[in-house]
C-alpha cells in the first residue's frame, strides 16, 4: 500500500527519485499526469485504468465534463520508466503546472501518489488539517 509522506529535490535536469518505499509497490514502469490542485499523480498502470474508470464511468464523450476531464487528466499523462536509482525526468508541461523549482513532496494514498512542491504542500497540509477535524467532528456526531 502507498502510504506516508516523503521530500525528494528536483535536479538541474528535472530529475526526481520516486522514494523507495513507493519503488517497491509502484515498480518501474508509472503513469504520471496532472492532477487536482496543482499537483500529479503517479500510478501504476493497472490503477491508471481502474482510476480512469472511475473518474469517466459509462459516460459518453460527447459530454462535456466528460472531455474535459480527458483533455485536463488524460492529455497530461505521460508513462515514465524509473533509472536504476529510481529517477525519472519530470516533463515541463508537468513542472509548470505543479509549479515545482526544486523541493517536492510525495504523498502516498493507498493506491496511487501525489507530488507536490513542497511550498503548496505545506499551505494546503494546513487547511487539510483543519477539514479533516471538522469533517471527522461531523461524522462521529452522526454515529
Amino acid at each position: 500500500m502507498l502510504i506516508g509522506q516523503y521530500t525528494s529535490k528536483l535536479t538541474d535536469k528535472k530529475r526526481i527519485a520516486v522514494p523507495k518505499k513507493f519503488r517497491e509497490e509502484l515498480g518501474t514502469e508509472i503513469i504520471i499526469a496532472r492532477w487536482y490542485e496543482n499537483c500529479l499523480i503517479l500510478v501504476t498502470k493497472p490503477n491508471w485504468q481502474k482510476l480512469i474508470g472511475r473518474l469517466i464511468g459509462e459516460t459518453k464523450i460527447i459530454i462535456s465534463p466528460v472531455r474535459d476531464i480527458d483533455r485536463f487528466i488524460l492529455g497530461s499523462a505521460f508513462e515514465i520508466v524509473l533509472d536504476r536509482q529510481g529517477r525519472f525526468v519530470l516533463p515541463d508541461i508537468l513542472v509548470s503546472y505543479a509549479e515545482i523549482t526544486d523541493e517536492v513532496t510525495f504523498l502516498g494514498l493507498g493506491d496511487r501518489v501525489e507530488l507536490w512542491s513542497q511550498g503548496k504542500w505545506q499551505e494546503l497540509e494546513k487547511v487539510a488539517e483543519k477539514k479533516a477535524s471538522i469533517a471527522i467532528e461531523s461524522l462521529a456526531k452522526k454515529n
